[in-house]
């Protein structure tokens, strides 16, 4: 005997509600419609369902009976969609790669990038550029599903990466600056100079561009908050205060009137492939696999 999936959830509405209009309404279906299909399901069973009558509606004994089993089934179908739309989601082939600064060094994404759609031919890789006030590059609200991010990251056990560069930190001033004659300056003479910062919203990267773990607990001076390569520029050109970089972005700063210099006393700055922990799709896996690939060649 074949019953439609259809005919087991209007006939559950209608026992939990115990009133066909009621029941309509909760499925978007007319009165008439709902009757219709109830009856249609009494007449495959070949017994009364509800006992229709001026008082209202009630279950039978044998619907009493049906209750529990047609739920049962309706649940278990609920179960057995979620499950294939898992896997459906799970081959999606389209991933939005996030990024707040194009990663250059040597042509890391067009590397990464062909090592993917080399062994996942049907995977599109859609590029979105991010600002600095969200330094998870789209992860964090999942816009994004890999991104190249500096790390720290907020919240580090949502996230895994790999980290793909490691670069010193450099120094940008205006090129008027007294410190702007040395060839590297060492991080103790910066303490007192007003420094650009990201948004507070940037969290743990914000502390991290302003040295926080090399001030001793002195707070920095803050001149302005930028939120974008052309931003702090103007910023810098315009004497609020310095800033520090890492070395592979320096040219993004480099157009006149700017100087960049090493700064000792500073850790390197990493640059990451990162996803979320709790997506283990096999494209975005792909993508960090295929970037420990890429600097380990």
């Amino acid at each position: 005997m074949d019953v439609h999936g259809r005919d087991l959830r209007y006939f559950v509405a209608v026992a939990e509600e115990l009133h066909f209009t009621r029941a309509a309404e909760r499925l978007f279906v007319s009165q008439p419609a709902l009757s219709k299909q109830v009856r249609t399901l009494e007449r495959t069973l070949g017994v009364t369902l509800f006992e229709r009558g001026r008082r209202g509606v009630a279950l039978t004994r044998a619907g009493a009976e049906l209750l529990p089993h047609a739920r049962r089934v309706l649940a278990e179908w609920q179960t057995g969609w979620e499950a294939v739309e898992a896997v459906r989601a799970a081959q999606r082939a389209d991933l939005v790669v996030g990024m707040s600064s194009s990663p250059g060094r040597g042509g890391l994404l067009p590397a990464i990038r062909s090592r993917v759609t080399a062994a996942h031919p049907e995977a599109v890789l859609t590029i979105r550029q991010f600002g600095w006030e969200d330094s998870t590059a789209g992860l964090a609200d999942g816009t994004g599903d890999v991104a190249f991010v500096w790390l720290p990251l907020p919240e580090p056990e949502r996230y895994r990466w790999t980290v793909v560069a490691s670069e010193p930190r450099l120094v940008a001033l205006p090129e008027t600056h007294p410190l702007a004659g040395r060839p590297a300056v060492d991080f103790a003479d910066l303490l007192e100079e007003p420094f650009l910062a990201l948004p507070r919203s940037a969290g743990p990267l914000r502390d991290y561009w302003l040295a926080i773990e090399a001030r001793g607990g002195r707070e920095p001076v803050i001149g302005a908050e930028v939120s974008s390569s052309e931003e702090t520029y103007e910023a810098l050109v315009g004497d609020q205060g310095v800033c520090l970089l890492a070395e592979g972005n320096a040219p993004l700063l480099m157009r006149g009137g700017v100087v960049t210099r090493r700064v000792l006393g500073l850790t390197p700055s990493r640059l990451a492939v990162a996803r979320r922990a709790d997506d283990a799709r096999p494209l975005v896996r792909a993508c960090l696999r295929a970037a420990a690939e890429v600097v380990g060649a």
